[in-house]
């Protein structure tokens, strides 16, 4: 089935309950339910990923292997000399 038959056939469905304020406010509810997990960020993090992402961080501290930004350097300065293209 096609997006454009699933919308014809939900706006359908949609006209049936339209009659029923309480068919709709219970549609409503469910599209905002169905709508808040669409915007679900993907990119977010578990707990036990930031923790280790922070213990990664703590061991190169450790190892010497950071980048230290010069006195009188700016941050866009330090981004640049880091390979940051701003």
């Amino acid at each position: 089935m096609s997006t454009a038959e699933m919308t014809a056939e939900m706006f359908c469905d949609l006209s049936v309950i339209a009659e029923d304020d309480n068919l709709m406010k219970r549609a409503a509810r469910y599209l905002r339910k169905l709508a808040g997990e669409r915007r679900v960020d993907d990119s977010l993090m578990t707990k036990d990923e930031f923790f280790a992402m922070i213990d990664r961080s703590l061991e190169k501290v450790k190892q010497g292997k950071v980048t230290r930004q010069q006195p009188g350097e700016s941050v866009d300065d330090l981004l640049k000399r880091c390979g940051y293209d701003i």
